[in-house]
């Protein structure tokens, strides 16, 4: 099981693969299985702001992106 701050540097290191603006403030939301247990963290960037937002999804417990996503304004 990964933690918060892992699954940050997760798609903080995919968005600078891919090009990606990585700006804060960043809203990191922990969505839990139906009887316990975190299954995965979304991150997205420039929380409640316009502009460029990127947004991933990653597992909680092996640390791989589910999905990912990037608009660029």
């Amino acid at each position: 099981m990964i933690e918060q701050n892992q699954a940050i540097e997760i798609a903080r290191k995919r968005a600078a693969e891919k090009g990606w603006a990585f700006a804060e403030p960043l809203q990191v939301t922990t969505r839990r299985r139906w009887f316990g247990g975190t299954s995965r963290y979304e991150i997205e960037t420039t929380a409640g702001k316009r502009g460029t937002k990127a947004r991933f999804s990653i597992d909680a417990n092996t640390g791989e992106i589910i999905s990912e996503g990037y608009v660029s304004r």
